[in-house]
């Protein structure tokens, strides 16, 4: 066995020991908690990996693209407001074609005649036409029951297929920030990405008749059973009533029927994630055989090289911006679906959530500790980073518990450490990117030309 092989095989068994420790130490249901997040934190991690390790390219907005899958989930799946709908459903939809035909017009315009000019001019006339509809119908939208709608709702769809147009909404929005930023330089690409972060993310919380804005949208529905259907459901009380056959036996008859119902919500809750780690599981092993085709495939290999020198690449007449453009694209998509799983899993839309300097910091450091070019690395970062955010909580609790355990309970001291013990997280992430930089700079799995 290659070196680099036993790195593999050594990361991925200490997280499995981490995992099972919390399984045994804390719950299973919070073990398959953090796997289910670190699943999707993965998935992040690969569309960060793509677009950095594969390309160099810096993105700093990727909440952004991960807030539009999120909006996707509810898009797609999220039942209709029928009141809403004829409300101002129509005069939107007329909003927003008049909109579209305007920018389209405008680029003809510019193509074909080249006159600055009368492009504005078509572009303003757009802009008021547009806002005399909008208003009226986003106005109308929001008043129906704001307590509990105001907005238009969505399609009535299977969920899963929200995480599919979620990547191609974050596709489609990558495309036009792409045409517009990826001819900055890496630095400015990056102030340019976070600003367009901030905008998307600052639109979904404030266009209320899209999804709510910052009153959220609850409810989103399930890929895999609800938890009360399976404590219903015969196949599920007979597979329980044999799994616990033996514990069930020790007890009084009288007791039996209670431990038995406390044992069906334990095992459906049980059960339900690990339905979810399947789904998600199948989503990161499909993006990391297609990542690694890709990266091992010419057109991988010719990234790479653009990655290494651009102006050697441009001389031999490699499309450098036409290939960033595809990466950026590709890495976003990723983005969009692993936002439509996280709103899956968590059942409801929070756009308050989305932090682009507070998570984006987080799947950065999972990409640099992993091993930024390295599909398997990302996958290490992504688990390792998130259980330690997780984590780093009651550890850092128990630590400050610990260390003044000789101090009096209302020791000033004592008090004001047990009461900021949570950021000793952010310590923790710290040290463990200190850590990595400086006894292996290229990250736990290094970037490799091996097939993964």
């Amino acid at each position: 066995m290659s070196r680099y092989n036993i790195r593999v095989a050594v990361s991925f068994g200490m997280m499995f020991l981490l995992l099972l420790m919390v399984g045994l130490g804390q719950s299973w249901s919070l073990c398959l908690s953090i796997v289910n997040l670190c699943l999707i934190s993965a998935i992040m991690a690969m569309g960060v990996n793509i677009q950095w390790g594969y390309a160099g390219l810096f993105n700093v907005g990727i909440m952004g693209f991960t807030a539009l899958g999120g909006l996707s989930a509810v898009l797609i799946s999220k039942e209709s407001i029928k009141e809403a709908v004829n409300a101002g459903g129509l005069k939107m939809l007329l909003a927003i074609l008049i909109f579209s035909l305007a920018i389209a017009l405008g680029l003809y315009i510019h193509r074909k005649f080249k006159s600055k000019g009368l492009v504005v001019v078509v572009l303003l006339a757009g802009y008021f036409i547009t806002r005399y509809f909008y208003l009226d119908a986003s106005q109308s939208i929001e008043a129906i029951n704001p307590a509990f709608s105001g907005y238009l709702g969505g399609l009535e769809l299977p969920v899963i297929l929200s995480w599919i147009v979620g990547g191609f909404l974050a596709a489609g929005a990558a495309w036009l920030i792409g045409k517009i930023s990826l001819g900055l330089r890496t630095d400015y690409l990056a102030i340019a990405t976070l600003g367009i972060s901030e905008i998307i993310i600052a639109i979904i919380k404030n266009e209320d008749w899209l999804s709510r804005g910052v009153k959220n949208v609850t409810g989103i529905p399930r890929p895999v059973p609800y938890e009360i259907d399976l404590q219903q459901a015969d196949w599920f009380k007979d597979l329980v009533s044999k799994f616990y056959s033996g514990s069930l036996d020790l007890l009084p008859v009288s007791e039996q029927a209670i431990a038995l119902r406390d044992y069906l919500s334990d095992a459906s809750i049980v059960f339900v994630k690990l339905c979810y780690s399947g789904l998600f599981l199948a989503v990161l092993l499909l993006i990391i055989i297609l990542a690694s085709l890709a990266l091992n495939s010419p057109w991988g290999r010719m990234v790479r090289a653009i990655r290494d020198n651009e102006v050697a690449a441009s001389a031999m007449g490699k499309n450098v911006t036409q290939r960033h453009l595809q990466i950026f694209v590709i890495g976003s998509a990723i983005a969009g679906v692993s936002g439509a799983m996280l709103a899956t899993y968590n059942g409801q839309f929070t756009p308050g959530s989305y932090i682009p300097l507070r998570y984006t910091f987080l799947i950065w450091v999972m990409v640099i500790v992993g091993g930024s070019g390295n599909n398997l690395g990302s996958v290490v970062g992504g688990f390792l980073i998130w259980f330690l955010w997780i984590e780093a909580e009651p550890v850092g609790f128990w630590l400050a518990d610990l260390s003044t355990s000789f101090l009096e309970k209302d020791n000033y001291l004592r008090q004001h450490l047990l009461n900021n013990a949570q950021y000793i997280r952010l310590i923790f992430m710290g040290a463990v990117l200190l850590v990595v930089m400086r006894f292996s700079p290229d990250g736990i799995l290094p970037e490799t030309n091996k097939k993964l």
